[in-house]
Parts: C-alpha cells; structure tokens; sequence
C-alpha cells in the first residue's frame, strides 16, 4: 500500500531519518530494546533503543545486537543526567549510530559537540519543552526536536501537545525538524499535525504492547484494559524533592512512590543525603519499578509508564501492522480534506 500524501509530508522526516515512515518509537527503559526497535526499524519507521540506567557495556551489547536484528538505521536515547553519558556517546560513535536522541534536560556542555563531531559524526535530536528553550537547543546545534506534551507516558512536562504543537510548529517548523509527540494513537492526529508543519511524529504506549515488545503478558493486559483517565500524572511530595512528574497507570505503585518521596524528603531534612543524590534516588526508584512491571509483571506493585492513549490499545499486534493502520488512517485523513 503506498500512502502518497502522507509520504509527501513526511518526507522531510524520512529523508533526515533514513526510513520510509516519519514514525519514531519513543524510547521507554526495558521496552524498547533489541526486539522492539528492530521490528520498528524493519517496518519502515525508526526504532530508538532506550539506553535509561544502561552501563557503556550493556549499550555496547544493545546496539550489537540490534545491528544482528535490522540493517535499516535506528537511533539511541540517552538521559542528559547519566554520570557516563559521555562513555555512552564514544559508544554510540564505535558503532556509528545516526541519531542520538537527548532526554531528560538541557545537555551538558560539550556533549552535542561530541556526538557530532567524533569519527563517525551522528544527528542530535533533543526534547523541547517550550518555544524559547526549542530555538536555544537548535542554536546549540541539534538538529531535530521533538515536542512532547503531558499526555506522553513516563516523565513528562507541565503542557499538552495540542498547545505545544501550536506555539512551536508555526514558529519553528518552517526551517526546522520538529516531531511530534504526546497521546498519539490514531493516524487522524498524525494527519493533523503533518499539516501543521511536523516532519514526523512520536508514539510510546501503542508501541509498548506490540507483538515484538517484550513487556510482560501481564503489563500488556493492564494496557488493555486501561481507559485514558487512568494514566495519571504523579504527585509531587516536597518542593524541594522536583521530581518530573511520570505518567503511568494507578496501582499500588503509585502510592509507593509517594512514600518513597516523603522518605527522600526525610532524609534531606535529617541532612543525610546531599539534592543531587536525593533525585538521584528517585531516578533509580523509578528504573526499578518499572523493570518489576515490564519484565517480571508485576502490576500491582511495578510501575505502568503509560500515555493517556493507552485507552486507545485494544490488543496485540505486529509492529507492521500497527505502522500501516496508522498510515493507511493518516492518509484517509488527508484524502478526505
């Protein structure tokens, strides 16, 4: 099936990709791996392996083996905040990785130099979260963005796609490539934003319960019988404590999580660990229930990361599958305006 429309207007996120299908798969810790972001990458759109807490080795051996999986091109997401990013960028040169994909914060100094300028030079794409923050990253020299509001799944800011989306793609998306991201679940919304002047777009949660995504029988059955309002923002605990809010499934879980801040709070207060260690703390908490939900299923206690399109996720499917109904749906869009 040929998709010409859509094609037309993704075409300059293709051709900055290196795929056929502008559609990237956001990178979430433990789901988006080998088996995920290769199928993604063989179906035409581009994988993006989630390095999260990954040491230099484990991400050496990552990529390794999602090279043995796909020869089409894939990306990696790194965490602004790891104590080794800078490692974990040598790696992703070692390997010549075309994209790198930085989350999670402004990027220290010097590290889009370093991902664009070793021996095998990659593309920089960043997070912006506002207007003035998306035109300082594309001075500093990255060459995309993606534009993720609220009703993404894991950490998310304070504004939704529909608002970001209009504040920055008439502003921006003429010179530069912005991608979309946040509560996409239909090929409907992806028309719209193509036209507004997106190169391409983001999805998470559809992707998470794919047949090729690892997740836990268990985790992918929560997904399914998960409405929009049950992906609910985190609370923050002590102001003290700013903990990006992460947008996951009510369970058991989430109360955890409040204790475990009141528990970090308790120990700042007693002087026992310095803000940098304290948050920290919370990353890690965070790393480890949502491996106890992903992997081991447990999704009482685990932590369900998932986007306010989870209602939208009605049962397993190829990876394939899901990026032609998406495109066949954006397409229809398109033709029927």
């Amino acid at each position: 099936m040929d998709y010409p429309k859509t094609r037309r207007l993704m075409q300059r996120g293709t051709d900055f990709l290196g795929c056929e299908t502008a559609i990237l798969c956001g990178a979430m810790s433990w789901v988006s791996e080998r088996n995920l972001v290769s199928a993604i990458s063989n179906a035409g759109g581009f994988g993006v392996i989630a390095c999260g807490a990954m040491t230099p080795e484990l991400l050496d051996a990552e990529i390794a083996a999602t090279k043995a999986m796909t020869d089409r091109p894939f990306g990696v997401n790194l965490i602004t905040m790891h104590p080794q990013l800078f490692d974990l960028i040598e790696v992703c040169g070692k390997h010549g990785v075309g994209h790198v994909v930085l989350a999670g914060g402004i990027p220290p100094k010097g590290s889009v130099e370093a991902i664009k300028g070793g021996a095998n030079p990659a593309k920089v794409i960043c997070f912006a979260p506002t207007l003035a923050l998306a035109k300082k990253l594309l001075r500093s020299g990255a060459d995309a963005l993606v534009i993720e509001g609220m009703e993404a799944g894991g950490h998310i800011g304070p504004v939704s796609t529909s608002v970001l989306a209009q504040e920055i793609l008439p502003e921006l998306a003429g010179e530069h490539l912005v991608f979309v991201a946040g509560g996409i679940g239909k090929g409907q919304a992806i028309a719209g934003y193509l036209e507004m002047g997106a190169a391409g777009v983001q999805l998470g949660t559809r992707f998470a319960c794919a047949t090729e995504s690892i997740a836990h029988p268990e985790f992918k059955k929560a997904f399914f019988r998960a409405s929009a309002r049950d992906a609910v923002a985190s609370v923050q605990v002590d102001p003290r404590l700013p903990v990006i809010p992460v947008r996951a499934l009510k369970n058991k879980g989430t109360e955890a999580f409040t204790a475990k801040q009141i528990e970090v709070a308790g120990m700042l207060d007693r002087e026992e660990v310095v803000m940098g260690e304290a948050q920290l703390q919370i990353e890690h908490y965070w790393a480890g229930a949502l491996r106890r939900a992903v992997i081991d299923g447990d999704v009482e206690g685990g932590s369900l990361m998932a986007g306010q399109s989870v209602g939208m996720v009605k049962e397993e499917e190829p990876v394939a599958q899901i990026v032609a109904t998406l495109m066949a749906e954006c397409e229809d869009a398109l033709t029927r305006r």
